[in-house]
């Protein structure tokens, strides 16, 4: 009877670890095919923004080079910086900043950051701009910018050397 029960539990025991073998395998199917869904729906959700963004577009738009081609062919002398940033004009983080010079690539970045944000026209001296500057800013605004303009201020001083501080050497007699 002991040989009898023990062919029992063994075969008992073996049919248990294929039946686990076996549904660990169905469970790992399963897994694969649903990992394939899903990157499916990821996509089609992908089309479906793409599709939506182009729906909300105008559409008289321009496409996106030719419209590329003559804001950069256009002179630097024509162009301005309106109070308000015109509803067909195209995104600053597409085209690219407008040269290669400090002042561009800043507002390049500002408008990246921010695209509503504007600049005013200073025509005049320094003076004069730096009162229409003020008159325009907000208290707290031109506060900040007058502790930046110490900070540079101060920057520039460090990196020049101060006339009345170097010594004259002497020339010796040979």
């Amino acid at each position: 009877r002991s040989l009898f029960g023990r062919r029992a539990a063994l075969s008992a025991l073996s049919i248990l670890v294929a039946l686990l073998i076996v549904g660990q395998a169905v469970t790992v199917y399963f897994v694969y095919q649903q990992g394939g869904q899903i990157d499916k729906l990821t996509k089609t959700s992908q089309t479906l923004q793409l599709q939506a963004l182009q729906n909300k577009m105008p559409s008289n738009a321009k496409p996106v080079s030719k419209m590329r081609m003559a804001m950069v062919n256009m002179p630097m002398a024509m162009r301005n910086l309106p109070l308000s940033p015109p509803s067909d004009r195209m995104p600053m983080d597409i085209m690219g900043p407008v040269s290669n010079k400090t002042e561009d690539q800043v507002k390049h970045l500002l408008l990246q950051a921010d695209p509503q944000k504007m600049f005013p026209e200073l025509k005049d001296n320094l003076l004069d701009n730096l009162k229409h500057l003020k008159k325009s800013m907000t208290d707290v605004d031109w506060k900040s910018f007058e502790s930046w303009m110490h900070k540079w201020l101060l920057f520039e001083l460090a990196k020049k050397p101060q006339k009345n501080e170097r010594k004259v050497i002497p020339a010796q007699k040979g």
